[in-house]
This record gives C-alpha cells, sequence and structure tokens, in this order.
C-alpha cells in the first residue's frame, strides 16, 4: 500500500511554469510505475506522464510533449511533473498515481493508488 500527496499546484499567468511534486509513503516507492493524470471541469480525466520504476522510461501524451517532463527520485520517494509554457487549458485538478506493475501505461484503471490532487489553474 503506497499514499500519495501531490503539491506545487497554484494560479500561474499562461506561459508561465510550475513543478508539481508527488510525495509518497512508503518503502516500496520503486516498485510502483508512476502516472500524472488531470481533470478539468466538466472534462474525463485524462492522461499526462507515466515513468518506469527506474526513471529509464517516460511517456509523456502527444499533445504536452515539449511543454510537460516527469522525472522521479526514487531517493526521495518523489515524482515530478515539469510543466512549461502553461495555457489556460491546461488549467485542471492533477494527479499523481502508482501502477504496481512494471508497465509504463497510459490508462487510469491500470493505476492502484491516487493521491487527492492539486489544483492548477492559468489565467490568460
Amino acid at each position: 500500500h503506497v499514499q500519495l500527496v501531490e503539491s506545487g499546484g497554484g494560479l500561474v499567468q499562461a506561459g508561465g511554469s510550475l513543478r508539481l511534486s508527488c510525495a509518497a509513503s512508503g518503502r516500496t516507492f520503486s516498485s510502483y510505475v508512476m502516472g500524472w493524470f488531470r481533470q478539468a471541469p466538466g472534462k474525463e480525466r485524462e492522461f499526462v506522464a507515466a515513468i518506469s520504476r527506474s526513471g529509464g522510461v517516460t511517456y509523456h501524451t502527444d499533445s504536452l510533449k515539449g511543454r510537460f517532463a516527469i522525472s522521479r527520485d526514487n531517493a526521495k520517494n518523489t515524482v515530478y511533473l515539469e510543466m512549461n509554457s502553461l495555457k489556460p487549458e491546461d488549467t485542471a485538478v492533477y494527479y499523481c498515481a502508482a501502477d504496481g506493475s512494471s508497465l509504463v501505461r497510459s490508462t487510469a484503471v491500470h493505476y492502484d493508488y491516487w493521491g487527492q490532487g492539486t489544483q492548477v489553474t492559468v489565467s490568460s
């Protein structure tokens, strides 16, 4: 079992940057594939990025490549999402999630544990 707590969200102007963090409890963080998802008001939750257990493999949704980057520090039990050139359409609640398999996947149903989310609001 792992507990996830996101932080780093907030209000930012368009064109700005934010770095989200997700701290995980427990000693087995490195055994989980980690992902970031987001959900905008009135929309379904969508995949943002995922990273393998070692951090050697990353997978970003095509529409966000070049602006968002996922990384992890297993020594700190933390996964990050660096977000640059933010746009108003990036406004959403951002969630981190943990997948106990070894596969780097984009489907929310495969993730076993979820954080409570952190709000990101991008003003125009």
